[in-house]
């Protein structure tokens, strides 16, 4: 019976020790984690705003696009409607002419044409005229519909340059901290006077 018992007592102290040495074990291996656990790391938003700096070359592209869009860009509104303006008013220019000369063109083609039933066909105000005035008045209207069209052109690529160079200024710092000041000084050993320019950049 005696070495029944110390059996029966080794047994459940060997047990015991090979459970804690298993529970410590299992303490030093980490837990696996679970992907859905792991969180991805937010981006902030900042990283995806529009880029604040001013690119000269967007105005110039916008201003090529459609006119006054890169002064909009350059924040100078007030010089869209003088954009508008000038371009409108030799777009008007255009138009008129156009006109004029298809109305010269057609009243100058009926008077010189053997079929009197076509002379109802003539504007008002040329039945009047004598057909070679009629003729120079449409050479005449003829050159201003390739002048408009050329002040058109010539307006919108002024409007590209004027945002252009907007554009390359509004790069420059022209804030207080530039200044420009006249120094006097005198040299008490020499007994010279003399004037300086000095210029200031930043504080």
């Amino acid at each position: 019976m005696r070495y029944l018992f110390l059996f029966i007592t080794f047994s459940f102290f060997s047990f015991q020790l090979s459970a804690q040495q298993k529970d410590s074990v299992q303490k030093q291996i980490p837990a696996p984690v679970k992907k859905d656990s792991v969180k991805p790391e937010r981006i902030p938003l900042g990283l995806f705003k529009k880029d604040s700096v001013h690119v000269p070359r967007k105005a110039t592209l916008r201003s090529a696009v459609i006119p006054g869009w890169g002064q909009a860009y350059n924040k100078k509104y007030w010089k869209i409607p003088i954009v508008w303006g000038a371009l409108g008013t030799a777009a008007g220019f255009f138009v008129y002419n156009r006109r004029e000369y298809i109305d010269a063109r057609d009243a100058y083609r009926y008077m010189m044409d053997t079929i009197t039933s076509n002379d109802v066909l003539i504007k008002p105000k040329f039945k009047p005229v004598d057909p070679e005035a009629v003729r120079q008045y449409r050479i005449a209207v003829r050159q201003n519909v390739d002048y408009s069209v050329l002040a058109f052109l010539l307006l919108w690529g002024l409007n590209v340059v004027d945002a252009t160079v907007d554009g390359h200024l509004k790069e420059f710092d022209v804030n207080d901290n530039l200044s420009l000041r006249i120094n006097p000084t005198y040299n008490p050993i020499s007994k010279q006077a003399n004037v300086g320019l000095v210029f200031s950049f930043g504080k």
